[in-house]
């Protein structure tokens, strides 16, 4: 038993890395799409964002035949076509591709220096995560309802985020990201949600499904809301009619109740698993495809070329998931969350302790005045990572503190 601990903690983890390539990943006993319920027993999921992908290679090898196919196959036709990055100063552009797409690319948004610094802190937090050694010789413990080899830094964490973290709490108000959020919600006074963010192991052989991340969007129009649309140049009407149908979804379109920022540690590219997105489904009142009909634009509709230190903003109702990471190199995207000035979460759930929003800026700690602990109290479960929900809840009933 010693044994088979010492070769995922003491070998492969032991200098732990989300950028460049790695021994970390590619475990041939880990079934495709296998996940895990709450206390770790195997299943195959039929739907959900883990529901299985039919499409998947039968065998996590890295010279399979089956994988050598699926990555020649994205190597010829991986990424959006024509994929606009912007730099940090085109505020306006970058607004309107937003509205237009439900998601922009801003690169240079993380200087050097805090690159290596949340690169250095995404590697530490996924170490906790790893070191728990799978069942049956797999070399993880998959998380539980997630596809293999895919990992959450929130849901992961058992206060399920990670703003007791210093290095994700000081992204949350950066030059680079302020204006764009600050034009996105029409003014200042929108709030912190959460932080963590997902990655991918090399030898996430699958898709994962599409999807939007919650279900945040009632089409509910609260006077809050309208006041946001005000702002932003949008009259929703007040007459039935055609103007007003259209006036009433200009204002679903361009007031998503939550902006995530997805941090790029890596470069993304057409093999190691860079997220997918479908522009313009971000006020789509219906469902995704599931992934047995997903045509095959969308599974390739990805944002390859992105570069480290980049900044995905994303309206998260619109259309996304995750793809193979055929490489050997981690998929790392650290985030943060920001929420509409009138939107309320039902599972909204205050995780930064106070000492750690003593330290930010100004402005940093207006928009996270709502999930501030009290001073000298800290948030259950924060920094306790594990793949199984129910070590999780028991971390966080316990109160346990790393």
């Amino acid at each position: 038993m010693t044994a088979q601990l010492r070769t995922p903690q003491m070998g492969e983890l032991e200098h732990i890395k989300v950028h460049g390539e790695t021994e970390v990943g590619w475990c041939a006993l880990t079934l495709p799409n296998e996940t895990v319920d709450d206390a770790g027993r195997p299943f195959v999921r039929e739907k959900g964002f883990s529901a299985a992908d039919p499409r998947a290679p039968k065998r996590r090898v890295y010279d399979d035949p089956e994988v050598h196919a699926l990555r020649e196959h994205l190597r010829a036709h991986n990424g959006i076509q024509g994929l606009e990055i912007l730099e940090p100063h085109e505020v306006e552009r970058a607004v309107r591709i937003f509205f237009r797409d439900g998601f922009v690319v801003v690169r240079d948004v993380l200087n050097s220096g805090q690159l290596e610094t949340f690169r250095s802190a995404s590697a530490a937090v996924l170490k906790k995560i790893l070191q728990i050694p799978g069942v049956g010789g797999r070399k993880y413990l998959t998380e539980s309802y997630r596809l293999p080899h895919r990992y959450s830094y929130g849901t992961a964490s058992a206060s399920r985020h990670l703003l007791h973290d210093p290095v994700w709490a000081s992204m949350i108000d950066l030059p680079t990201t302020t204006p764009i959020l600050t034009r996105i919600f029409g003014g200042t006074d929108y709030k912190v949600l959460g932080a963590g963010g997902d990655l991918c192991l090399p030898g996430a052989i699958e898709y994962q499904a599409l999807h939007t991340d919650g279900d945040r969007e009632h089409f509910q129009m609260p006077p809050a809301r309208i006041e946001q649309a005000r702002r932003l140049g949008i009259e929703p009407g007040a007459n039935a009619g055609e103007q007003d149908i259209r006036g009433f979804h200009r204002v679903i379109e361009r007031t998503p109740p939550v902006v995530t920022i997805n941090f790029l540690m890596t470069d993304m590219t057409w093999e190691n698993g860079p997220i997918r997105q479908i522009p313009g489904t971000q006020a789509h009142a219906g469902h995704p495809p599931s992934p047995m009909d997903e045509p095959e634009w969308m599974r390739l509709s990805t944002v390859v070329g992105a570069p480290a230190g980049a900044a995905i903003f994303r309206d998260t109702r619109a259309w996304h998931g995750g793809t193979p990471n055929l490489s050997r190199e981690i998929r790392a995207m650290p985030n943060v969350e920001y929420m509409a000035p009138w939107y309320e979460d039902a599972n909204f759930q205050p995780a930064m302790p106070y000492e750690i929003w003593a330290g930010l800026s100004a402005h940093a700690q207006q928009i996270s005045l709502a999930t501030r602990f009290p001073s000298g109290v800290w948030p259950a479960g924060a920094g306790v990572m594990h793949p199984l929900a129910s070590e999780r809840r028991a971390a966080k009933e316990k109160k346990t503190v790393p």
